[in-house]
């Protein structure tokens, strides 16, 4: 047998060997002292040789740490609660991962909900026969399968839950999801003062599941997420971000190794001898709660036309939720359970489950796992109905929203039956379970239990009255840019109400007065506009910290602007909320919500001014980089031995195609005598600039012609390589210089771009004052609570 893993290049001095030993759980481990990540089958073991004793030296401090910060050097007693199934397949592998660390963790296994009932396969079984032992049954579940009993059983578990927690006293309980029993496990130990790890939180799906897993959210102290997009939400939600992981969903720590087990035997088993990989459906679909009728008849129809398709379907029961019930009726009406084509069963082992998912033709319903894990195996899916319509899919995801009759259905399963999609990694990439562990260890006990929330600062609060609610909703926005400091009132509706302008001062203390000064007036004139002001929005030029309010450092434009709090003056003086962000990036919120990026999920914005920025949104989010870097598009690289720019390197967008850029050309034009034309004049007292240019090449000056077309062909093939990098469904072409540009922009990328992105539509935005309007959103979007 050969090693699972070979050292890298810089760890060839780290031989590992592998000793068979007993099968069991998946092993990881994780290498403190050379920061890699190992994965390992089930019946291997790892041994490191030659410096081992560094790794295991390491691995001992900390250890030691762990328990000292966490008092009388005892164990992290980590409760793990699972209600169902679904639950179980998420928290089993991090279960194996604490079983497999006991010199850190005590595991205590409460069981309660559909596990222990008959009719949805006792699943209970599957837990003890992974070895767990199972501390507490608690039988939760009324039935009625109704919306009453949905409550009851709530209450039955709240009624039961305390004297569990009491007993085994956990320091931390992980729960997770959405599910009516997982709110009642957090309800109980937030009243009980007991840490809750929150599993799967930030995500969106369209029911009442949605409103169950946000409340969890607020009652949690600690957040594990799968997508980036469910990061941001929990930050949306004013939770800390501090304690909030990036893993990953914990089941893809076991769905990426699963296909290559013996799969045949597991689909014969299922679904009979004569059935071959690829020429099956698995069938799952639930009843959505917030419309139990519509739910049961859109089942109905899928089951007719699975009929209709003729072709071998594991269908398996629905949830405990309100109108199961009468889900079960219709397939008994339909003769499923008796129907040659069909197998009807209550339950899979998930490890079988993933088998027959990853080798089926299709997968049908509305299951959290189409959209979630057989994403892992490119496995065609069609998602009926309403009840994960919030959720990121891949490419493997065919949506039936509503269907009247079969045919919408039936059509689906032809267009999608036994194509095979590239394997989406949206939701984990198979290294959860060291993430989530190592989280764990880091939970200091000794912090305060009480949960904070990061809400904007705010100084004094404003007691509501018949004349705040008759005032106009507004935001003062703020654009701060090379040439002038501009102060604007903006409606809610992006109507600009007043707006103040000044040239930028030179240095760091007038700029700032003059600041406060403007926003100080606006804010007054304000009231006499009956504009209510809900707080203060900044754009400006230079590389932000959105989160801190900081301008990290500014280029040459403006002088002066390097690790400057914009946001404690402001908030100090006018009592508001305030928000800073680039100005490129400002022009991109500004995109989306007044202007044609608007309900757009992709798009790239270029702002032309006195210098060249962007924004970036992806999946209806700004994309701010690691260290707030993403989007300086001015300074793409587009000729190695181009002009000088001013952020020091050359050959940039920015010194091109910039309005500084077409000045300078203008003034060389001009110092040469080669700018006039007939019919043009520059007074003596005024600075030629990049107007004079533009005008010049109006009037047919060939080498002011000349230098348009060169500065439109840097930006363009700027906007390639955006197209190449990005693949937006959108470039918006913002700012003075934009019309002048746009032709020639849409030359090069016919010139210069793939066939694949050519019919990418490149516009130029509509708005007047995108960076106005998109400080203002900043605002706006915040307090009102709306995303775009």
């Amino acid at each position: 047998m050969t090693a699972l893993w070979q050292p890298s290049q810089e760890n060839k001095q780290l031989p590992c060997s592998l000793i068979q030993t007993t099968p069991g759980t998946e092993l990881l481990l994780q290498s403190f002292c050379y920061g890699m990540e190992i994965s390992v089958y089930p019946h291997w073991k790892l041994c490191l040789q030659g410096p081992h004793e560094l790794y295991f030296e390491n691995l001992s401090k900390q250890k030691k740490q762990v328990m000292e910060k966490n008092g009388n050097n005892r164990k992290l007693r980590v409760c793990v609660a699972t209600c169902n199934r679904a639950d179980y397949s998420k928290l089993a592998p991090i279960m194996f991962g604490i079983k497999m660390e006991p010199e850190f963790f005590e595991l205590d296994v409460v069981v309660l909900g559909s596990h222990l009932i008959d009719d949805y396969g006792n699943t209970y079984r599957m837990i003890e026969q992974d070895d767990f032992d199972i501390n507490t049954r608690l039988h939760t579940i009324v039935r009625g399968e109704d919306e009453a009993a949905m409550v009851e059983s709530v209450g039955l578990a709240l009624v039961k839950l305390p004297d569990v927690l009491n007993r085994l006293k956990p320091d931390i309980m992980i729960v997770h999801g959405d599910r009516f029993d997982a709110l009642a496990l957090a309800t109980s130990a937030a009243l009980m003062n007991i840490r809750i790890l929150h599993i799967e939180g930030g995500e969106v799906s369209g029911t009442i599941d949605d409103s169950i897993r946000h409340a969890i959210t607020k009652l949690a102290h600690y957040h594990v997420c799968c997508t980036r997009s469910a990061e941001q939400h929990l930050i949306s939600m004013c939770e800390d971000h501090d304690r909030i992981l990036l893993a990953g969903c914990p089941s893809y720590d076991k769905l990426l190794s699963a296909k290559n087990k013996d799969y045949m035997s597991i689909i014969r088993m299922w679904l009979g001898d004569d059935v071959k990989s690829k020429d099956y459906i698995v069938a799952l679909q639930h009843p959505v709660t917030t419309d139990i009728k519509h739910s049961i008849k859109m089942f109905e129809l899928t089951l007719d036309a699975l009929i209709s398709f003729n072709k071998r379907t594991l269908v398996l029961f629905p949830n405990i939720d309100a109108g199961s019930k009468e889900m079960v009726r219709v397939m008994r009406k339909k003769g499923i359970e008796h129907h040659p084509n069909f197998r009807a069963v209550k339950h899979v082992p998930f490890d079988q489950f993933i088998q027959l998912v990853a080798h089926a033709g299709c997968m049908i319903g509305n299951s959290s796992c189409g959209v979630r894990e057989v994403g892992a195996f490119g496995t065609p899916v069609i998602n009926l109905g309403t009840r994960q319509i919030g959720r990121e899919t891949g490419e493997n995801v065919l949506h039936v929203r509503d269907a009247d009759t079969q045919d919408k259905i039936l059509q689906a399963l032809h267009l999608q039956f036994g194509k095979q999609y590239p394997c989406s990694k949206i939701y984990g990439d198979g290294n959860a379970v060291p993430r989530i562990l190592k989280f764990l260890k880091s939970i200091d006990l000794q912090e305060p239990l009480q949960k904070k929330f990061c809400f904007p600062p705010v100084k004094e609060n404003i007691s509501q009255d018949i004349d705040h609610i008759l005032e106009t909703l507004s935001a003062l926005a703020v654009d701060l840019g090379g040439t002038n400091l501009r102060v604007a009132i903006v409606s809610m509706k992006g109507e600009i109400v007043k707006k103040y302008t000044q040239f930028n001062p030179k240095t760091y203390e007038e700029r700032i007065n003059l600041i406060l000064q403007m926003c100080v007036e606006a804010a007054a004139e304000a009231v006499k506009l009956n504009c209510r002001i809900l707080g203060v929005g900044i754009s400006t030029g230079g590389r932000v910290n959105p989160r801190e309010g900081i301008v990290l450092h500014s280029t040459k434009l403006i002088q002066e602007w390097n690790s400057v709090d914009l946001r404690t003056p402001l908030s100090d003086t006018l009592h508001l909320p305030v928000w800073v962000d680039n100005d490129g990036n400002c022009a991109a919120l500004a995109e989306r919500k007044f202007g044609q990026g608007k309900g757009l999920e992709n798009f790239v914005t270029l702002i032309t001014g006195t210098g060249i920025g962007g924004g970036i949104i992806h999946q209806h989010e700004l994309i701010h980089g690691s260290s707030f870097c993403a989007a300086e598009l001015g300074h793409l690289v587009v000729s190695l031995d181009g002009p000088d720019c001013s952020c020091g390197s050359h050959g940039c967008i920015e010194a091109y195609a910039s309005g500084m850029a077409l000045q300078r050309e203008a003034k060389k034009l001009h110092d040469e005598d080669l700018l006039l034309v007939e019919g043009m004049s520059v007074p003596k007292d005024e600075v030629v600039g990049a107007v004079h240019l533009i005008q010049a090449a109006k009037l047919g000056n060939a080498k002011a012609q000349s230098i348009l077309r060169t500065a439109g062909t840097a930006l363009g093939l700027g906007v390639v390589n955006v197209l190449h990098t990005i693949n937006p469904s959108l470039v918006i072409l913002s700012g003075v210089l934009a019309s002048h540009y746009i032709h020639i922009v849409k030359d090069v990328i016919r010139q210069q771009a793939l066939s694949s992105v050519q019919d990418v539509d490149v516009v130029v935005s509509d708005l007047a004052d995108p960076a106005l309007l998109g400080a203002a959103s900043m605002v706006l979007d915040y307090t009102t609570r709306r995303i775009c």
